[in-house]
């Protein structure tokens, strides 16, 4: 039969047709001799019914959910209405039935609000993804994806592919290996990013350049993090930041308002890398709401609170509310602080015109009122080192907005965060590495020769309602400078030969001015879908224990393979 209509395309404008439809049975029912199925593709779903005297009945009276079927009928309008479905106003009425493949009972039940556990979904995820919810997650995937794809060709940008076999350059996140089977020994590495391959597109003047490129990291996996992931890599020559932010940005607005149809405001806001840290613990802010973290440590320093003495920094959070949470809920907040680096927990809360708390005790009512907290709010205190203090408030607010509704629904939030340290130094190994990569240009390369803890990046980070969607910088275009940065990283002659050399003698043939930056599709996605697990907006994901339950992998390969390679594992 000859397919005509999807199945979410039919309603009361088609009364009277014959049309022909083809999917899987999502639902039978066999009400008093009337056979009704919920008929469904990819599009949604028609209601098929067989009366008793029709030549198909007993071919009907076969049919199980999941069961592929064709049918031919006339579409009537349904005594029983269903206005919540697109196709709700009509049913067709079966001419023809032809069971084109019967099916098992599946593991899973092929519907929105399925039951089933997370490891269940995903071994059988070919099952999985025929639930209509994630039928959209995929469909959503591939719209924003042509739709970033169409602003890039139109802004002059060249699709171009690079390798995915490529060297190891160990600097960051652990390299996923391949073994050769020419070269004995030798491996190849998947690649982390395109990183130094779209830097030599700019080296062989292609200017501009962009990918949707698949990279692999062997880390730890977390809600927004796979294995293996994708990146809209965007690079091009004779740029600074600020070209390089525009196009990010055209690439945004125009793809929110393709596929979401919402106006995002364009010259998206900026803040600085350390105010982030300052004011938001972190340095993917969330803007959505306000709540930010305030600096108590002159206060304290005057007021003697054991919990704070010989502390570098006191700071808090004050928040509305809270004068209401339990001591159970006051010490699961306290372990998550703990949890996130921060040394410990302190509170004051005002109820009822009356100041109490873990500390309150240490001061007098005249010190409490200078501390400005309204009726009903309480104020958290976490002492320390800066950096584990924001890792710990960073966490306490994110918490704190989500259990008291602060966060609004369906707000996009763009911010650039800027002004990136270049360097972070590392206490274990005695030596710096590289705040974003080492070929991350720095801002003044004398800064960096003879103060790098100072110096500064011009790298720039885009965030949306606190997820990281994308990072980039100015490259590193002159040789000079170049080797600067290998040296302050503590590279030798023979690591830079070993890991860069062929990049550092491309770096010699005129290379220009250049920088860009890679956009996270799957979280792009994860945020435009409004699901918080990466894993819904990948088609065939890792478990959060890096596993592929569905085809078993990472599994043991036979002794011929690893003799070919001529590699012998333990067993």
């Amino acid at each position: 039969m000859k397919y005509t209509h999807n199945n979410n395309e039919l309603n009361h404008k088609h009364i009277g047709q014959t049309v022909y439809l083809k999917g899987w049975a999502a639902k039978v029912r066999n009400l008093g001799g009337l056979i009704f199925i919920d008929l469904r593709d990819r599009f949604g779903i028609t209601q098929l019914v067989i009366l008793p005297s029709n030549k198909n009945y007993d071919t009907a009276l076969k049919i199980r959910n999941e069961y592929v079927i064709e049918a031919q009928g006339k579409v009537i309008e349904r005594e029983s209405k269903n206005l919540n479905m697109s196709t709700g106003e009509i049913e067709v009425e079966v001419s023809e039935l032809v069971i084109l493949n019967t099916a098992e009972t599946p593991p899973i039940s092929i519907t929105n609000d399925t039951d089933a556990l997370e490891d269940t979904r995903l071994k059988y995820r070919y099952l999985d993804l025929r639930r209509p919810v994630m039928q959209q997650f995929m469909m959503k995937r591939h719209h924003i994806t042509q739709a970033i794809r169409s602003v890039l060709v139109q802004e002059g940008f060249y699709e171009l592919e690079t390798p995915i076999l490529g060297k190891s350059t160990p600097e960051g996140a652990r390299d996923f290996l391949v073994p050769s089977r020419l070269y004995p020994g030798q491996f190849y590495a998947l690649p982390q990013s395109p990183q130094i391959y779209k830097q030599l597109f700019m080296v062989a003047g292609m200017e501009k350049y962009f990918q949707i490129a698949r990279c692999f990291r062997d880390e730890d996996l977390r809600a927004d993090r796979q294995l293996e992931f994708t990146q809209i890599d965007i690079e091009a020559s004779f740029v600074d930041q600020n070209d390089v932010m525009s196009t990010v940005e055209k690439v945004l607005i125009h793809t929110f308002k393709e596929v979401l149809n919402v106006d995002v405001t364009p010259n998206f806001p900026k803040i600085t890398y350390q105010e982030s840290m300052e004011k938001y613990g972190n340095d993917k802010p969330d803007m959505r709401y306000e709540m930010l973290i305030q600096d108590y440590t002159d206060f304290f320093k005057r007021h003697e609170v054991p919990l704070f003495q010989g502390k570098s920094q006191v700071r808090g959070i004050l928040c509305d509310q809270a004068a209401t949470l339990t001591r159970k809920r006051l010490d699961a907040l306290t372990e998550l602080v703990k949890k996130n680096h921060g040394e410990a927990l302190a509170f004051i809360k005002k109820q009822e015109g009356v100041y109490s708390g873990s500390i309150a005790k240490y001061l007098k009512d005249e010190c409490l009122a200078k501390l400005n907290i309204q009726e009903g709010q309480m104020l958290f205190l976490v002492p320390g080192e800066f950096e584990k203090v924001s890792s710990g408030l960073s966490a306490l607010r994110i918490e704190l907005a989500q259990e008291f509704k602060m966060i609004p629904e369906n707000t996009y939030k763009f911010v650039w965060v800027v002004d990136w340290p270049l360097l972070e130094y590392s206490e274990e190994e005695g030596r710096y590495y590289a705040k974003h990569h080492p070929f991350t240009a720095p801002v003044d390369p004398e800064v960096l020769k003879n103060d790098p803890k100072n110096a500064m990046a011009k790298a720039y980070d885009i965030v949306l309602n606190g997820y990281e969607i994308g990072g980039g910088s100015i490259r590193i275009h002159n040789q000079e400078v170049q080797k600067l940065m290998f040296d302050t990283l503590g590279l030798s002659k023979e690591d830079i030969e070993t890991r860069f050399g062929f990049f550092v003698d491309a770096l010699k043939y005129g290379t220009p001015p250049h920088g860009g930056l890679a956009l996270g599709l799957d979280r792009v996605v994860m945020l435009m879908t409004n699901t918080t697990n990466i894993k819904d907006v990948v088609a065939f994901p890792k478990t959060q224990s890096a596993r592929d339950t569905m085809m078993q992998a990472p599994s043991a390969v036979d002794d011929l393979q690893l003799k070919e390679l001529e590699i012998k594992v333990g067993r």
